[in-house]
C-alpha cells in the first residue's frame, strides 16, 4: 500500500503540518523533531508527490527543455550546462528531442506547458510566428538557448554566429586561401544558418573577394549534406581550394568525401568549420573550429531562468558568450 504523510506523522508521533515543513526544508522546526520525521521517512519508505506538492505551492519544480536534435553531441554540452544549474537549484528536467521540425517544437512546447512547468528552455532554429503563439500562451517564463530572437522580445544566451563565421573564414584568408568555398545552413534559419552565411559573405567582401554562386552549397547541418555538397565542389571545374562549414558535421562529412576520393586534407583543400563538439578533435586530421562554449551556454540559460522562475533582480535578458578560434590539423597554407 502507498505510504502516505499521514502514515509518517503518525510514526514519528507529529503532526501532518510538522512533517510538510520537513519535506519542505521549511527552517522552522526544531533538530530533534526532523531527525525523527526523516527517521520515519526512512522506516517506511515515504516519498513525498511531487504531482500534490506542486497544486498546493503551484510550482513544480520542473524546466521544460526543447533540444533539436539529441544525437548531436554539441547539444549533449548544453543539456550538461543546463543539468548541472538545475541541481544546484533543485529543479528537474524534461528533455524533449524535437528533430529539427518546427512542427515538432511548436508540438513539444504546448505540451510541456500543458504539465505545469516552471520555466521553459528552448533550443531551436528560428522563432517563427508559430513559435510565439505558442510561447504567448505561457504564464511561466522563457528563455532562448543556443539561439535567437531576431525581434529582441525574449531572453536568450547565444554566440555571435555571424562574428564566429567571420573569424573562422579568415583563417583561411590569412593562410592564403581566396577560392574559399560555404558548405551552409538553411538560409531561412535568421537565427544561424543565415547569419553564418553572412559572417562568411563579409569576411571575403572585406578581402576584395566577392561570393562566387557555384561555391554556396546548402547544407541540413548534418553529416550527408556535407559529405554531398563536397562532392558537388570536386565536381567544378575551377574548384576551391578551402572549404568554411557551417557546422562540424558537415565539415567531417567533407573530409570524408575528399578522403574517399584520394586527396587529402589539407595538402588538397582546408577545412574549417564552427561548433568545436567532440568529433572535432576525433576526426583525422583534426578539424579547426570557431568553438562555442556549449557547457557555459547551457549553464547560463539554466541561471537566467532561475532568477525568471524566482522573480529575482536581472541586469540583462540578452547574453551573448565568447567564441574562439581553435587550430588543429584541416588547415594549411595554400601555395
Amino acid at each position: 500500500m502507498t505510504v502516505t504523510i499521514y502514515d509518517v506523522a503518525r510514526e514519528a508521533g507529529v503532526s501532518m503540518a510538522t512533517v510538510s515543513r520537513v519535506v519542505n526544508n521549511n527552517p522552522n522546526v526544531k533538530p530533534q523533531t526532523r531527525k525523527k520525521v526523516f527517521e520515519a521517512i526512512e522506516r517506511l519508505g515515504y516519498r513525498p508527490n511531487a504531482v500534490a506538492r506542486g497544486l498546493a505551492s503551484k510550482k513544480t519544480t520542473t524546466v521544460g527543455v526543447v533540444i533539436p536534435d539529441i544525437s548531436n553531441t554539441l547539444f549533449a554540452d548544453v543539456a550538461r550546462g543546463i543539468e548541472d544549474i538545475a541541481n544546484m537549484y533543485h529543479y528537474n528536467i524534461i528533455l524533449c528531442n524535437a528533430d529539427k521540425k518546427k512542427e515538432k517544437e511548436v508540438r513539444v512546447i504546448n505540451t510541456l506547458l500543458e504539465k505545469q512547468v516552471d520555466g521553459l528552455l528552448f533550443m531551436g532554429g528560428t522563432v517563427t510566428e508559430e513559435h510565439r503563439e505558442a510561447f504567448n500562451t505561457a504564464n511561466v517564463p522563457i528563455v532562448l538557448c543556443a539561439t535567437s530572437d531576431d525581434k529582441g522580445i525574449l531572453p536568450e544566451v547565444d554566440i555571435d554566429h555571424e562574428a564566429a563565421a567571420y573569424d573562422a573564414v579568415n583563417v583561411l584568408l590569412a593562410n592564403g586561401h581566396r577560392k574559399i568555398a560555404m558548405i551552409s545552413g538553411t538560409l531561412q534559419d535568421s537565427a544561424l544558418g543565415f547569419a553564418r552565411y553572412q559572417g562568411y559573405k563579409r569576411a571575403l567582401e572585406q578581402a576584395g573577394l566577392t561570393v562566387e554562386e557555384s561555391y554556396v552549397r546548402a547544407g541540413n547541418y548534418r553529416y550527408e549534406s556535407g559529405y554531398e555538397a563536397m562532392g558537388y565542389f570536386l565536381s567544378l571545374d575551377d574548384r576551391p581550394t578551402a572549404i568554411f562549414s557551417a557546422t562540424d558535421e558537415m565539415a567531417i562529412g567533407a573530409i570524408h568525401r575528399i578522403q574517399d576520393e584520394g586527396l587529402h586534407v589539407p595538402e588538397d583543400f582546408s577545412v574549417i568549420s564552427v561548433d568545436n563538439s567532440r568529433i572535432a578533435s576525433m576526426v583525422r586530421p583534426t578539424l579547426s573550429t570557431a568553438a562555442q562554449p556549449m557547457y557555459d551556454i547551457g549553464a547560463v540559460s539554466m541561471r537566467l531562468l532561475t532568477k525568471l522562475m524566482n522573480k529575482e533582480s536581472v541586469e540583462q535578458t540578452k547574453y551573448v558568450l565568447p567564441h574562439e578560434i581553435i587550430n588543429r590539423k584541416s588547415v594549411a597554407q595554400f601555395n
